[in-house]
């Protein structure tokens, strides 16, 4: 992590920003933009900030909404590299309206500060990744006035990040396994800290796209994107989300499903990707692997036909591959590979393992 004494630059422009997740984070090319942007204008914030200039600038929070593996967390975890500030996710889930039995929404500026090594003023400009947002949507619809049940999970959490994402100093606890010990707490401020959330929000995003109507055949996936609706702010708030939490969010941003040829180069193109690691763990066992075309096909169709997306490539991956990492130091023979044939009944195995689970 950069020293925050480094000295003073032009904030990194939202090309260099989008040139530089697309390393990393395949497709989603509208989505990269966006966050390229916000992050941009993040950057200028804080420098303005920094040098004790007035600006109008606001904080461009992002709500980033999407099927599950369409790449929200990786787009985040890239995000907060590429800009060199501290990172840490958390799950909306979690957090419990104050006063209940649970964590108080400080706990996650907490989380940051200690990703930050206890440095107050890296902490202050750093990121912060709350997925599961959609899940803490108001659940009592009835009780639109604060009457009826208690929505201590939900509306009540929701009201209480209110004051977070829109930036305030607030009291956070230093040890974050002892939140209830108000005795050991330091003052930080969230005007420059930026919030990224996330959620899948499945109910309105698979409105309007029901089997009978998706396309099928080749350049599905391409069809599929274009009849995906986007997502308006009145659906937001008719799922249960507040408006003044909405309003505190700018920057809106829909990912799209990916499809089988994005997948694949997810698996093969990235400096990190998942075939590159276990060529590399079998490299240290003077291995060299190849993997066949047919046999990445294979595993990016069942992950696509089962709605795993980009998220379960790797588990799938590690199935498949285990019998040849069990026997790897004892091989032989200096070069491996994995064809479509070898592939195939070990993701029927994958099935009956999930079946029986």
């Amino acid at each position: 992590m950069e020293s925050s004494a480094r000295r003073e630059e032009a904030p990194l422009t939202p090309r260099e920003i989008f040139e530089r997740l697309d390393r990393y984070v395949i497709g989603q090319d509208a989505a990269k933009r966006a966050v390229a942007i916000a992050a941009h204008n993040h950057l200028k914030r804080v420098q303005a900030r920094r040098l004790r200039r007035q600006s109008l600038i606001k904080k461009s929070n992002i709500l980033l909404i999407g099927p599950t593996g369409s790449g929200k967390t990786h787009i985040a975890r890239n995000l907060a590299d590429i800009l060199q500030v501290p990172f840490t996710t958390v799950d909306a889930t979690e957090y419990t309206e104050a006063g209940y039995y649970g964590k108080d929404v400080e706990v996650m500026i907490s989380d940051l500060l200690l990703k930050a090594n206890h440095s107050v003023e890296d902490t202050q400009r750093g990121i912060i990744f709350v997925d599961e947002v959609d899940k803490i949507a108001r659940r009592s619809q009835g009780a639109r006035n604060g009457a009826g049940s208690r929505d201590i999970g939900g509306e009540g959490v929701q009201q209480a990040l209110l004051k977070l994402l829109e930036g305030r100093e607030v009291y956070v606890p230093l040890n974050v396994t002892q939140a209830w010990n108000k005795s050991d707490f330091v003052q930080v401020d969230t005007r420059d800290i930026l919030f990224i959330c996330a959620g899948t929000f499945s109910d309105l995003h698979d409105a309007g796209d029901e089997a009978s109507s998706r396309p099928l055949g080749f350049g599905a996936d391409d069809a599929s994107k274009r009849l995906r609706k986007r997502i308006s702010t009145k659906q937001l708030v008719e799922f249960g989300m507040l408006a003044e939490f909405l309003g505190r969010l700018p920057v809106v941003v829909q990912l799209d499903l990916l499809g089988e040829a994005d997948l694949i180069r997810v698996l093969t193109e990235p400096p990190d990707s998942i075939v590159r690691e276990f060529r590399e763990l079998l490299a240290m066992d003077e291995l060299e692997l190849e993997f066949d075309d047919a046999a990445l096909r294979e595993v990016v169709h069942y992950s696509v036909s089962r709605g795993l997306g980009a998220r379960g490539l790797r588990s799938i991956l590690e199935h498949v591959m285990a019998d040849i990492m069990f026997e790897a130091p004892e091989r032989r023979r200096r070069q491996l590979k994995v064809d479509a044939d070898y592939v195939r009944p070990r993701l029927v195995g994958l099935d009956a393992v999930q079946l029986n689970v």
